[in-house]
This record gives structure tokens, sequence and C-alpha cells, in this order.
């Protein structure tokens, strides 16, 4: 098929999908025994359910997990690997996701966005690098209370709206499409029960990057590693010599980790780090939560024997307290498997290019829902869905890079096609 069809595809009603979809709190909770986490996820679940229905999609299911699954059967006379394409509907738990008030700003020209709803909220021009990029386009931000909900309601709207142009549009080829929608992606769990022979699907993309004309086949591989300590606890009336505090002990082992490497704050690129994320307990337990973090696999036991020798330091200082160690496995970094189908990026890269973007392969200091599908056995790189400043007050998109990926998800469609 000529590129120029896809590309000259216009009226998308992308932007206004989006706007809809970011209304519905979708927000996800860590501390909650429940999948999904929250019932709320399954309000917008349940609009996709429909929409799906309606514009033609068939074997659209909601399952019991909060799963939404759907095919755009293959139109074509080849035989062409079903490829999957996958967003997640929460939001995440760091900033609020209710009562989201969507606002565009038409031919945005390089000035500092102040969002209504809090004049402290300003998206400034010297601190958004990307923002550069969107001279003349329509930027969308939420109002100052609120995160936007682009991480990944971005991603969902581009499917969605990719979905219909497909069924609306015979004439562009393909094999089967598969789409899922996921729940609890931003805690973790977002794979959890998904149901991969019922999906169908022999490869896979996420809709969940950032910057436009990006694809990313690496993230880091992920431990959690937990130290617990146990210390003594007397009446503090009667301390004088007896109490050792398990919570004074555990502020120590995290205030003797390294501040100039191996943290968040101090690395950067292919660097990995450990991140204390919360403390919890009494004078007699205290528990430390930890993620750990890295590109390469291998480092991780480095990091985690490096956490473990701070708190053998320490709790060596205090008679009578002792500790445990534990890590678990969070994910690994998707490379790892990707780079044993390259044929997946190669496609990737191309329908960007074809999309009139130049594309840039890059690594994530972090993880999807791809990372785990990929180990599954459904390989899975992320690419862009254009939205910025995730998790926060000042998330943005632009309604012409949400178009773009669009249009990129049908040409990676043909390009299958083509090459099957």
């Amino acid at each position: 098929m000529d590129n120029s069809f896809i590309n000259n595809l216009s009226n998308l009603s992308v932007a206004e999908r989006f706007m809809r979809y970011v209304q519905i709190d979708t927000q996800s909770d860590p501390n909650s025994v429940t999948f999904p986490s929250t019932a709320k996820q399954l309000n917008l679940s349940k609009v996709l359910l429909e929409e799906l229905k309606a514009i033609g999609a068939q074997d659209v299911e909601l399952d019991e997990n909060g799963y939404v699954y759907a095919t755009i059967p293959s139109n074509t006379t080849k035989d062409v690997p079903a490829i999957c394409f996958c967003s997640h509907v929460d939001t995440s738990p760091d900033c609020s996701g209710t009562d989201v008030k969507p606002i565009v700003h038409s031919n945005y020209q390089g000035q500092d966005l102040v969002l209504p709803d809090d004049n402290a909220v300003v998206i400034r021009f010297a601190e958004h690098k990307d923002l550069a990029d969107q001279i003349g386009n329509d930027i969308i931000t939420a109002s100052g209370t609120t995160l936007l909900g682009a991480d990944d309601k971005a991603g969902v709207a581009e499917i969605m709206e990719a979905a219909k142009l497909l069924i609306e549009h015979p004439e562009i080829k393909h094999g089967d499409i598969k789409i899922l929608f996921t729940p609890d992606e931003e805690i973790g769990r977002g794979v959890d029960f998904v149901n991969l022979e019922r999906l169908g699907a022999k490869f896979a993309y996420t809709m969940d990057g950032e910057k436009a004309g990006t694809i990313e086949d690496e993230t880091f591989s992920a431990d959690a590693a937990t130290i617990t300590i146990h210390g003594v606890s007397v009446h503090p009336g009667f301390a004088k010599g007896k109490m050792q505090s398990a919570i004074k002990i555990a502020s120590k082992i995290v205030d003797s980790l390294p501040t100039d490497r191996l943290s968040p704050e101090s690395t950067s690129g292919k660097q990995g780090f450990v991140h204390p994320t919360g403390i919890s307990g009494s004078v007699e337990k205290t528990t430390i939560s930890f993620i750990v973090r890295d590109h390469d696999t291998a480092n991780l036991e480095k990091h985690e024997a490096e956490l473990e020798a701070v708190a053998k330091a320490v709790v060596a200082q205090y008679p009578g307290v002792t500790y445990t160690f534990d890590t678990k496995e969070q994910y690994r970094n998707m490379k790892e498997v990707l780079d044993q189908y390259p044929q997946i990026m190669e496609i990737g890269l191309e329908a960007i290019e074809r999309a009139g973007m130049k594309a840039e392969r890059r690594s994530i200091r972090g993880g999807t829902d791809g990372s785990r599908l990929s180990f599954m056995g459904l390989p899975c790189p992320n690419i862009f869905a254009g939205g910025h400043a995730f998790h926060g007050k000042m998330e943005w998109v632009s309604k012409q890079d949400m178009e773009k990926a669009v249009k990129t998800i049908l040409h990676i469609a043909t390009l299958w096609e083509e090459k099957a």
C-alpha cells in the first residue's frame, strides 16, 4: 500500500476520544489486595468494551479480572502472524485522577502554560525540553489539581482509533490484530492474570512510551528487597542501656546508603540504583522496602550484596539486634527476549519512519507490561504514546503526536502483512 494513504488520513478523533477517557477516574491502589486493585478501573474498561463492539471488532470480552480482549480479523490471504497492541487503563497512585479536566492549548507558541485551577502549577518551556517540538501543535493538559492520564490513556485512545480505522478502511491490508487493555500496570500487577492463550497473539507492542518517534526495546531488570530489623523493646521510662529501637536503626541504614551513586538522584542512562520506598514498624520490628534496578541483570546481585553489607555493618553496632534480608524478582530486561526476534523492532522502526518521523531506539529507566509479557512468551517492545511528565500535575500530550501514534499502529499492521 502507498504510505500516503495512511499518512493522509484526516479528521482523526483520537484527541476527543482521549479527553473522554481521562475524565474517568481509574487510579490503581498498591495497598489493595483485590484484582483489579480498584473497581473504578472497570468503568473505563466497560466503555472500551462497548465501543469495540460498536465499531465492529470481534471476540470482544471483558473478563473477570478486568482485561479487555478484542480481535480485528485478517483481511488478507497471506499467512500473517497475529499482532497485539496493548495499553493499560489505570493511572498512577502518585497523583489524583479524580475529576480530571482536560484543557486544549491550541496552536502552542512556546509560552509557559499556567494551569487555571492552580496557578502555582506552571509547565515551563525551559524545563520541558520536548515542548520545543510542539510549536503550532495543540497541547492537552489537566487543569492543575490532578494528573492528566496520558499514561496511558493516550495509548488506549490511539489503539481504539487505529482499530476503528482498520475496520473502516479494508484497503489497509493486515493479519489478525489483537487488542489488549490491562488494569494495574502502574502498581506492577498489569499482566498477573492475563490469558495469553485467549489473546492468541504471536508478537505485541505496548503503546506506553513518551516522545513521538521513539520505540523502546530495553527496560530495567528489577527486584524488590526487604530489610527487617528486630530491635529490643523496653518501656521508654526504663530504657537506658537496654532499648535498641528498630526504627532508629532502620533510619541509620537508609542514611548510610551512598548518595553520589547507586541512587535515583545520582544516576542516569544505563546506571542502576537502590531506592528505599518505605519504612514501617515499631521499636521492636521495622521493615524497610527497596526497589533495585539495573539494565544489566547480573548487576542486581551486586547491588543487593552492597545493600545487605550496609545493613549488616549498621546492625553490628547494636548488641542483641538482628535483621533479615529478602529479595523478590519483579521483572527482567525485555531486551534479553527481543534480541531473539529482530523483526519486531525492525518493523516498529520502519513504521515510525513511514509515519513521517525520525525513528529513535531507546531504553527505559523503568518497566512496562511488555517486560513481563516478553518473558511470558509474547515478545513486546514499547512504542511512543506521546505523553510527557507522567504521574504529576504537569503531564501533557499533543493532539498531533497522538495522531502520529495512530498512523504508526496502522503502518505496523501493514508492514507485517507486506513482509509475510
